[in-house]
């Protein structure tokens, strides 16, 4: 086998203009490790930051990486060799995986190239029911699904809290999904659904059919209606958007509810959550090969389905980041490697 590759690199900071598709050393399996031929990747936050330096966050935090990187943390391909000590997966699986996340949040964990090392916990079989693009859009939005709604699967420390996430029960209960439409999502809104849970999906206009095609009992628009005015007594709001304002949210929960934030970057307001009687929580979503294995069930038996917004060549993956820069993205962008 041919020991170089075509892989899309990163040698600087900046907009989707950086990436460039370009000859790379073909990695080698390490002891657990399995070779992947990729025959997709998704697009998930992580990469546009990482692309971009993360100059959103303080100086203090920003990378200083070796260059150059290799973007993408999710995949779907085939299993083309073993390293030593691995028994899980042979050569000729079909796998898929989210890749050494949060492990590689700052150097990027390679996932936009023809092959990639990964090791067999945090690989699964690729569902059969589904096929390499769908499978590729799956493991980060619905690993974060998973761990936010049903079972976190880490005893690891929380970056964003003191305490452990803890899923609630959903049975029975009513869920707001904030930015339904997108990767994390329209993934949330069926995942509640599945578990009895009465879903309200938040997103703009575009997306209602869809989202009540996925289970959603009612829709807000919020370009035309604000949440807090028509949404009341909910008992969990998962908040997929992050930003300004989330704080809004503490007024359509019923005391003794949950507001779970995806993204929990400004949020400031605890101390009234807790005299509210509502938990706030978030948690950061971890590479788990057993979780993706059994979430992959519900892919399987069309459960759970991933939405592709849209596809794009590996060589394209410059086009690839403009479109995720456009607003009303509806499911995952997907590389075609």
């Amino acid at each position: 086998m041919n020991d170089m590759m075509k892989a899309v690199q990163l040698h600087e900071f900046g907009g989707p203009e950086v990436l460039r598709y370009e000859d790379a050393s073909r990695p080698v399996a390490q002891r657990g490790e399995v070779l992947v031929r990729v025959h997709a990747a998704s697009l998930n936050p992580p990469d546009f930051y990482l692309r971009d330096g993360y100059r959103a966050l303080p100086p203090e935090w920003w990378p200083n990486p070796t260059f150059p990187l290799v973007l993408g943390t999710d995949v779907s391909g085939e299993v083309v060799a073993v390293g030593d000590g691995t028994g899980s997966f042979s050569v000729g699986d079909e796998v898929y995986a989210m890749v050494r996340f949060p492990r590689d949040l700052m150097t990027g964990s390679g996932a936009y190239a023809e092959y990639i090392c990964i090791h067999e916990t945090e690989l699964a079989l690729k569902p059969s029911g589904i096929n390499h693009v769908q499978a590729a859009g799956a493991p980060m939005s619905l690993l974060t699904a998973w761990q936010f709604l049903i079972d976190l699967g880490h005893d690891e420390p929380n970056p964003f809290q003191s305490f452990r996430h803890a899923p609630v029960p959903l049975r029975g209960k009513t869920v707001l999904v904030n930015g339904a439409g997108g990767g994390v999502g329209h993934l949330a809104v069926q995942v509640a659904k599945w578990k009895g849970a009465r879903v309200i999906a938040v997103a703009s206009g575009k997306h209602e059919s869809l989202l009540r095609d996925l289970g959603a009992e009612a829709f807000i628009d919020y370009k035309k209606t604000a949440v807090e005015d028509v949404a009341k007594d909910v008992d969990l709001v998962i908040d997929a958007v992050g930003g300004a304002n989330m704080e809004r949210f503490l007024n359509v929960i019923k005391p003794g509810g949950a507001l779970f934030l995806v993204n929990p970057m400004g949020f400031c307001r605890h101390k009234e959550a807790t005299d509210l009687g509502i938990t706030v929580s978030s948690t950061q979503v971890r590479s788990n090969g057993p979780q993706l294995a059994e979430a992959g069930r519900l892919l399987d038996d069309g459960t759970v389905r991933v939405v592709i917004d849209s596809t794009f060549a590996l060589a394209q993956a410059s086009d690839a980041h403009h479109r995720a820069s456009q607003s009303s993205i509806q499911g995952k962008i997907v590389l075609i490697v």
